[in-house]
């Protein structure tokens, strides 16, 4: 009994020690924030570090020598994948919806283009190993998050140059560093995106902020998107896995009022914490105007937030904000504006072998304002460099873009990359324009909805020197909303017609012959017949000699 006890007591001490010594944290947060036009913004962060722990060496991949992977917070799954392919950082975003800057402001996750993107810096020393190793890491994620990633192919595959720095630090192995980008604007986030996403949690949906997380209410949002960043810095590896929303719940309760809270919105409430989070804090930023309560009382209010911290409190949260009054709809934008500059992306013209982008910037700053512009267009859409134009009030001002850097596109290989830098001066908008061709495709290249036409993926403008109030906004990405191009489509029906045809003219012709190669004919002499000869009708006689008869007497 005693060496059971002391036995029972060495267990206990070498676990505590391996959880004061493990090198894995898990942290949650919440931010919220109430928008000008009465919606909600939510923004779930569930970041897990791995310390000491640095991204593998891709000379090593041909040895087949890692070590094996065993964590305790750091999702499993997830960790082969990177181990496998030798990611240093790696960006997957899938949303729905258009983000509204100018009444929404900036994001705090800033990839919210519509559909899916994918980006991953990768070390190698040819670039075949980095293509076969993206096309593998496409696929792998493909599968874990039950996404159309596949499609991400060489077609949609770029590299910008300076658009998409490396958000982490990147490991000096003497091997250059090589980006890939892609983008495909028809793939949104639904349900089944959803559930492998709550998988990578250690606690799930079953505890912790993740248990707001009702498909039923995310994906009714007028806006929502997840996230999956990785990143490397010197104190280790880390995996931030993010869902963004915007609510509203005027719409939703059916009132005037612009009162919402956990179960309002969400029709859940927080339970109990993740009992292996390091952190699990809520934010919830205070409107500057008007008269509300915030419910519960926060325990910490500073710079005009509220936070709450879920961690140490054994009670069930449904955090929330009550106005006195009914909602006003603004009639006017933001003043002073959200945003330093707005953004409209249209394609023009009516046939569909030819038309015009156009872009109109508006500067809402009295300072001059640079913006690195990003466009990578399907190799469908062509651009010709040599009609850019830009005005500025109607006057040509084509000393304001500069540094154009294009890469042609290939047909069913490659699409175009274009990059310039636009300047915009203080209180002025600016219209960029461009003519492109449209491609002429075979009938089994078109998507199975043709006639709905093809989705491009967004713009990308950053700002690059600026000298305005807010110095934070530097290097924060906009993302102009998708485009939607009609392309010469095929009468679909005439195959069939055609098939129709060929069949009925084949089954004819067959027909014929077989008959003629098949049957025997015979001539058959047919002799004449004679009539027999009929009998006289005695009956008809003696009736008509009665009636006759009769009529006689009748008379007389």
């Amino acid at each position: 009994m005693l060496r059971t006890g002391l036995f029972l007591v060495f267990l206990l001490l070498s676990s505590v020690f391996c959880l004061e010594d493990a090198t894995e944290e898990f942290e949650e947060h919440l931010s919220i924030k109430s928008l000008k036009d009465g919606r909600v913004a939510f923004s779930f962060t569930f970041k897990t570090s791995l310390r000491d722990a640095i991204p593998r060496d891709p000379r090593m991949l041909a040895f087949d020598n890692d070590d094996s992977q065993h964590y305790t917070l750091f999702p499993l799954t997830l960790g082969q994948i990177l181990r496998q392919y030798a990611i240093t950082e790696l960006h997957l975003t899938l949303n729905a919806g258009k983000w509204n800057y100018d009444a929404w402001g900036y994001p705090d996750e800033p990839d919210v283009g519509v559909g899916a993107e994918l980006r991953a810096w990768m070390a190698g020393d040819s670039i075949s190993s980095i293509d076969d190793r993206w096309q593998g890491v496409r696929n792998a994620l493909a599968g874990l998050f039950c996404a159309s990633l596949g499609s991400l192919d060489e077609q949609r595959t770029t590299s910008p140059r300076s658009t998409f720095p490396p958000e982490g630090a990147l490991p000096d192995w003497g091997l250059p560093h090589e980006l890939r980008h892609a983008s495909h604007a028809s793939e949104h986030v639904c349900t089944e995106n959803l559930t492998p996403f709550l998988k990578l949690l250690p606690c799930k949906s079953r505890s912790g902020l993740a248990m707001l997380l009702n498909p039923h209410r995310i994906f009714d949002a007028d806006w929502h998107g997840i996230g999956l960043h990785v990143l490397w810095r010197p104190e280790g590896v880390e995996v931030r896995l993010s869902v963004q929303l915007v609510s509203d719940p005027l719409r939703i309760s059916g009132q005037k009022k612009q009162d919402w809270s956990f179960s309002s919105l969400f029709d859940r409430k927080v339970e109990k914490a993740c009992p292996v989070a390091k952190s699990s804090r809520v934010s919830v930023e205070l409107p500057s105007s008007g008269v509300y309560r915030v419910y519960p009382e926060p325990p910490q209010v500073k710079d005009g937030i509220a936070y709450y911290d879920l961690k140490n409190a054994n009670e069930v949260w449904d955090i929330g904000t009550m106005w006195p009054t009914d909602f006003e709809y603004p009639l006017s934008k933001p003043n002073p504006a959200l945003v330093p500059f707005s953004v409209r992306r249209n394609l023009l013209g009516s046939t569909q072998d030819r038309g015009q982008l156009s872009i109109v910037l508006t500067n809402n700053e009295q300072d001059v304002l640079q913006l690195l512009y990003l466009e990578t267009m399907p190799w469908i859409i062509q651009f010709y460099l040599h009609t850019i134009r830009v005005h500025v009030d109607d006057a040509l001002r084509d000393d304001l873009i500069s540094n154009i850097s294009y890469i042609l596109p290939i047909p069913h290989a490659r699409p175009a990359t274009f990059e310039s830098v636009l300047t915009l001066p203080g209180r002025s908008t600016i219209t960029f324009t461009m003519d492109v061709a449209k491609a002429f495709l075979r009938y089994t290249e078109h998507p199975p909805d043709a006639q709905r036409g093809w989705d491009l993926p967004p713009a990308i403008f950053t700002p690059l020197r600026q000298s305005f109030r807010n110095s934070t906004d530097l290097g924060k990405r906009v993302y102009s909303p998708s485009l939607l191009v009609d392309l010469a489509t095929p009468d679909f029906s005439m195959p069939y017609n055609v098939i129709i045809f060929t069949c009925s003219v084949v089954a004819f012709i067959f027909g014929s012959v077989f008959n003629v190669l098949t049957r025997k004919f015979i001539v058959v002499r047919m002799e004449p017949q004679k009539r027999p000869e009929s009998p006289p009708s005695k009956n008809l006689d003696s009736d008509e000699s009665g009636k006759l008869d009769t009529s006689e007497s009748d008379v007389h």
